[in-house]
């Protein structure tokens, strides 16, 4: 007798997981995961940091980027602009002096060339790091200071400096192009802009 599917119980996909926006880091937890990163030494992981911080990046761009990318002639650039994979459209990032440091640091210890990957694979150095291996570093570094891992991921490291620079200027044009959406909508959605302005408001005001 063939099964009959309409008696199957149906269980949401979401059920027992937690969904929605990845929570940003604050300054005081970017600062300890990276004093972890530099007393461990980790060059890899801290040009990773660093850069995930600075650049803004989906994490796919992040991996996808080629020495070159960064570094002109002898020097690291300290603006880069790439071409974003999901949206085709380009997008520039500052690049700071700490990540700078370390981003030389790290290609002098792997002797990496202009036309090599960033971020190679330990296993195959003709691929970059997968999207699966950066979130699980993702998740080493959260975990090492304690944060709950399901409330942060790489979208995290996206939105940390995104997240700040908003709530010091409140200039969401500004964190539109530093994010490289098309649409000013998709930032304050991304930010989560409205609900945290009306908490703000909220809580100024005492009754």
């Amino acid at each position: 007798m063939p099964f009959d599917h309409s008696q199957e119980k149906w269980v949401p996909w979401n059920k027992g997981k937690l969904v929605g926006q990845k929570a940003p880091l604050k300054p005081q937890e970017v600062w300890s995961i990276r004093v972890r990163l530099q007393l461990a030494d980790n060059k890899r992981d801290l040009v990773l940091f660093n850069l995930a911080i600075d650049s803004k990046l989906r994490g796919c761009d992040l991996l996808r980027l080629r020495v070159s990318d960064l570094r002109m002639g002898a020097e690291i650039r300290s603006r880069a602009k790439i071409i974003q994979k999901k949206t085709s459209n380009a997008v520039q990032f500052e690049v700071t002096k700490q990540t700078r440091d370390a981003i030389e640091a790290w290609c002098a210890l792997k002797e990496l060339r202009p036309h090599d990957w960033l971020f190679p694979s330990r296993k195959d150095r003709s691929r970059h790091l997968s999207t699966r291996q950066y979130a699980r570093i993702v998740e080493g570094w959260v975990r090492s200071i304690g944060l709950p891992r399901s409330s942060y991921a790489t979208h995290s490291m996206r939105r940390t400096k995104a997240t700040l620079i908003y709530r010091k200027t409140g200039n969401l044009r500004a964190v539109q192009l530093l994010l490289g959406h098309s649409k000013i909508d998709s930032t304050v959605l991304y930010l989560g802009v409205e609900v945290e302005d009306a908490l703000s408001l909220a809580e100024s005001i005492e009754l």
